[in-house]
């Protein structure tokens, strides 16, 4: 849930009051944006290793062949461009997901207080 807002009384341009925000949509940000952050962690990891580790193992990983090749060569030449496509197309798919099951997250909190609303009345 958002942290609680103070609002001072001797401002001369009072900033707006947030909107309120329901546990289970509070829930959902949490999930998302923990998501985002442990996703990004790890294909930056992953990008980390393709870019320093395998150019600092490159005499150990010569006897590697990939395509005919040894490994760091391929990695240097080619390889590495093509992980940086598989990450970035990762992210795109993951990242989709998760705003669906956000937005489907919002629509069902919307619905509950439509719902909660038209009772009231």
């Amino acid at each position: 849930m958002a942290a609680p807002h103070i609002p001072r009384r001797n401002n001369i341009n009072p900033l707006p009051e947030p909107p309120a925000v329901s546990e289970a949509m509070a829930f959902a940000h949490r999930r998302y944006w923990r998501f985002n952050l442990a996703l990004i962690a790890v294909l930056m990891s992953i990008g980390f290793a393709v870019s320093f580790i395998v150019p600092l193992f490159a005499r150990a990983l010569d006897n590697v062949r990939f395509a005919g090749f040894s490994l760091p060569f391929y990695m240097g030449a080619q390889g590495a461009i093509l992980v940086y496509i598989a990450l970035v197309a990762v992210y795109i798919v993951l990242m989709q997901r998760a705003d669906r099951a956000l937005q489907a997250a919002r629509e069902a909190d919307m619905a509950i207080r439509e719902a909660s609303q038209a009772q009231q009345r």
